[in-house]
This record gives structure tokens, sequence and C-alpha cells, in this order.
């Protein structure tokens, strides 16, 4: 049985600050670290940081059930220097009386190891431990998953670069699913394309034997990694068996568990040191651009179909007055009743207050527009909110100041009614922003003139729409939301409508730009789904 006693006098004072497991051997102790809060997220610290010391930062991503909570606590040991002959294990991820159907993490945490510099690292080590995602909690909890990486990234204390992006994945495994796909996909929608040099596969329940199978699932699924000096994807093996109770009969197969993660950490540890990290400003700025170009894009699809309602305001108007051609010939009054389109607020579903965001839309009040919506969840207020910036709005048409905005439960919409109007009021209607020097003109004339502006600016509004569309496939990394899906179908029909028979070279790059997000969306929605997704499911 292992004590204190005979442990290396190297791990006694941590043992003190613990609590015993299992006697063993391995001894098995549980961490206790200091916990803090990032925000809504949890921080976990082993350890006091040393300004003066270099620290790494991993983040990893996997399926329920791949053995992330165990390759945490080998990097831990990894990390502290302990030794297989040294009998002992660290636990630092707490194990929780759950189903074996449910995940053993329930929200993102960061491990942070401080205070063992130069025992087989150089610095000291972050981990960002993510749920398993696919649980029996379903994809709200998934959704939670990237809410908080995205909170993480932003906040003033948070985490603000990442050396490495560990894909945990089982050594058996020989094809990627679908879900797995989608886990990798929505996590790599928060980078850049820079990333990729920082994406490795770390494979765990390893026997050391080459990860064949493993590799050749990862080019299959097209997932996009660091490549080694073999030209294949950077790969990691560790071995899940390292606390396992020692006996005659197994210590042996234990001895080469060992071997088999030391090396795997060994080898990571080259590459972390030699890999540049992902600054994570470049990050938060890349993704906080996507946010603003799909809002952009979500506002200008709604006023051009506000411009083609005053369009069909005028048709109809024209259509009333025909009826009344006398009169306006004889310069006679009359009364005519005719459609008007105008704004009105509506309530929309808000959610999740006390989680850290909650849902509601950020609209100009000036415009009478709907900047942000649906998706402002991080924002606690208009200011704050991702479409902001240097103190004006980047969505609404006047591009209006943060004071003209506010973030409620309600959104902006079109409705129609039928007034009742005089002649000399719809002269003055659409006579009203002539200037002095203008002719006059008759009612009818005035309504093609407002007609012709109107198409103009709908124009001018399907181009912008355009090409914020080629820029937010430029900058993502991932550019495979339904909901990008949705405005490529609107944008291809509007234009196909506007410019007749025949496709434009618009059409037929927004075709193929179709074809790609269609593709890649097989395997399920990224992060754009996400963060809008909260209000369309309350």
């Amino acid at each position: 049985m292992a004590t204190i006693s005979n442990i290396s006098p190297k791990y006694k004072d941590i043992i003190s600050k613990s609590v015993q497991i299992r006697s063993g051997p391995p001894a098995v102790y549980q961490l206790r670290p200091k916990e803090t809060k990032i925000g809504s997220l949890t921080r976990k610290t082993v350890g006091e940081k040393n300004m003066s010391k270099a620290n790494k930062n991993i983040l990893l991503v996997g399926e329920t059930g791949a053995g992330k909570s165990t390759l945490i606590n080998s990097m831990v040991n990894y990390t502290m220097g302990v030794k297989c002959d040294d009998k002992v294990w660290f636990q630092i991820v707490e194990d929780e009386k759950r189903s074996q159907a449910e995940s053993q993490t329930s929200d993102v945490i960061v491990y942070e190891i401080f205070g063992f510099e130069d025992e087989t690292l150089p610095y000291s080590l972050t981990i960002i431990d993510t749920p398993g995602y696919g649980d029996t909690r379903g994809t709200e909890r998934d959704d939670i998953v990237i809410k908080r990486l995205y909170e993480l990234f932003r906040a003033e204390d948070g985490v603000h670069e990442v050396h490495a992006v560990g894909l945990v994945m089982k050594a058996a495994l020989n094809r990627v699913s679908d879900r797995q796909k989608y886990i990798f996909d929505s996590v790599m929608s928060l980078f850049g394309k820079d990333v990729e040099k920082n994406i490795v596969a770390l494979i765990t329940h390893s026997d050391g034997m080459p990860a064949k199978n493993v590799l050749e699932a990862l080019q299959a699924a097209n997932i996009k990694c660091a490549i080694n000096e073999k030209n294949q994807p950077a790969h990691f093996l560790f071995n899940n068996c390292l606390n396992t109770p020692i006996t005659e009969e197994n210590e042996f197969g234990l001895d080469t568990a060992w071997r088999v993660t030391e090396r795997g950490m060994n080898q990571f540890k080259v590459f972390l040191e030699k890999t540049p990290p992902q600054k994570l400003k470049t990050t938060v700025e890349v993704l906080n651009s996507q946010i603003r170009l799909k809002a952009c894009i979500q506002n200008l699809q709604e006023r051009i179909k506000f411009t083609e309602e005053k369009q069909k305001e005028i048709t109809e108007t024209k259509e009333a007055l025909k009826l009344h051609r006398k009169e306006m010939e004889n310069n006679e009054k009359f009364t005519v009743e005719v459609p008007e389109y105008y704004k009105d607020k509506e309530s929309i579903n808000g959610g999740w207050w006390g989680l850290g965001f909650y849902e509601g839309a950020v609209c100009c009040t000036v415009c009478e527009e709907n900047c942000h919506h649906p998706g402002c969840t991080v924002a606690w207020s208009a200011g704050s909110c991702e479409v902001m910036k240097n103190g004006r709005c980047t969505s609404c048409t006047r591009k209006c100041p943060v004071s003209a905005h506010v973030k409620k439960k309600w959104i902006y919409v079109t409705k129609k009614r039928y007034v009742k109007k005089t002649n000399e009021d719809m002269k003055n209607k659409y006579e009203m922003n002539k200037t002095k020097g203008q002719n006059k003109q008759s009612l009818f004339e005035n309504l093609e003139e407002e007609m012709n502006k109107l198409t103009a600016e709908k124009s001018q509004l399907l181009d912008e729409s355009y090409q914020h569309l080629v820029r937010l496939e430029q900058i993502a990394l991932k550019t495979d939301s339904a909901s990008t899906l949705d405005h490529l179908d609107f944008l291809i029909e509007k234009i196909k409508e506007e410019e007749g028979e025949g496709d434009s070279e618009k059409v037929v790059k927004l075709g193929e730009m179709k074809k790609r997000v269609a593709e890649a969306n097989k395997s399920g929605p990224n992060i754009f789904d996400k963060l809008t997704a909260y209000g369309k499911k309350r």
C-alpha cells in the first residue's frame, strides 16, 4: 500500500492538499485546485503563476467517451513530472456520479497547472476542456459550449492565444462520424483560417501501434489540421490505463502504457515549442467581423423586402387612382383608399437569463430597423453588441450612433393597412422631398419617379448583400452555416428576378458558393447557427 511516507518527497506538499481516492498502487489523489470565474466559466488553478515563466494553452474537443478527462489527468501528471515508478497518480478532473451515457464534464472548464515548470516542461500549462458533445442532454448543451468559448476568448482575464487545438479521438476509430465532424467543424468556426497549423489529433486508448486507420479517417473526412514531416496529419498517441491498479498480471502492460503516453507527451511538447500560437485577439476580431457581416446581410434582406413592399404600395396606389382619372383631369378634389406599409414592434421570445446572456434584438429607433437579430446573445446592451464599431452601428441604413439603439425583446416588422387620403395628401406625400427648383409633376409621374428610386435602391441593396457574402466566405475558416444557405437562396432568387434570363457572373458565383455550403452543412450547424439558435427555439 502506498502511503505518504513511501512516496517521493517532491509530491508530499501537493498530497497534503489533496484527497486520497485509492491507496494503490498507484495511490490516487484528487487535487483541490483553486476555483475562480471568468465570466460564467469555471477556472481551476493548481499552484501560483510565475509571470517570468511562459505558458502554453491547449483547447481540447471531442465526442463523449473519447477519453478527454483521462487525457487531461495524464497531461497534468506529465507536467508534474510523475513517473511510472513513483506509484502515484493525481486527478484534476473530478469523477462525477453520473450514468456512463452522460458526459463527465458539464461545462467549459479552464485548468491551469503552475509551479511545476522545468520538471518536464519549461512552461506552465493551461488546458481548456470542452464538454463531450452529443451526450444525452442534446444539442442545447452543445450550443452552450460555443457560447462559453466565445466568452472566454473575449474576456479581459480570459484566454487570448491557443498553441494547440487537440481533436481527441479513440485509436480504434476507422471513420469520422457525421457527429464528430460536426464537433470539429463547429469549434473550428471560431477561428480564422490560420488555425490549421495548430490543429492536431490526440489519439487515446492507444497500444502504441501506428494509428493508420485514424489518419486515413481524418484525411477522408477532409479535417484540416497540421501536417507532420511524414506528410500525415500531426498526431500523438496516449494510453488511458495509467491509473489502473497494479497487479502481477498487468504490471508489464502498464509499463508499456506509460511508455506510450510519455512518448506521446514528449512529441507533443516539441510541437508546442515550435508552433506559433493562434492569437485569439485576431480570432475574436474575425468572429466579430463575421457576426457583423451576418447581421448586415440579414438587415439588407429585410430592407430589400421592405423596398418590395413599398413598390407594391405604389402599384396598388396607381391602380386605385385610375378609378379617379376624370376628377384628376378636372383638378377636382376626391378621396381614395390606398395601401400603406409601415413599421411596427412585435414581441420576440427572450430567454436564458442568469446563464450569462439573454436572447434579444438590437434595433435602431431612428432607421426603425433590426440591426442584430436573430442571434444577439452575448451583449447585455446595444452598446456592447458586436455590430457596434467605433461608437456607431455597422448594420442600419444611416449607420447611427449607439445612442439610437436599444436591445429589447421585440423587433420591427412590416405591416400593411389601408388609409383614406385626398388627392392633395397624395401630392404632398410624393413631392415632400422635392426642392424649390424642381418642376412640379403630375401625381402619376411622381409615383413613377418614386418607383424608379425604389428599383435603384433595391439593386444597390442586392449588390451590398452580394459583396458581404463574398467577404464572409473570404474571412471564415468554415462558411457552412445553414443561415448562410438561406441568404444565398434569397439572393440568387432576387438577382435572377432583377437580371432576367440567363445566369449572370454573380448568380454563377453564388451558385458555386451554395454548393460548397450545402456540402459542408451536411455535418451539422456551425457557430452562427448556434449563436442564432436560442431565439428560434424559444
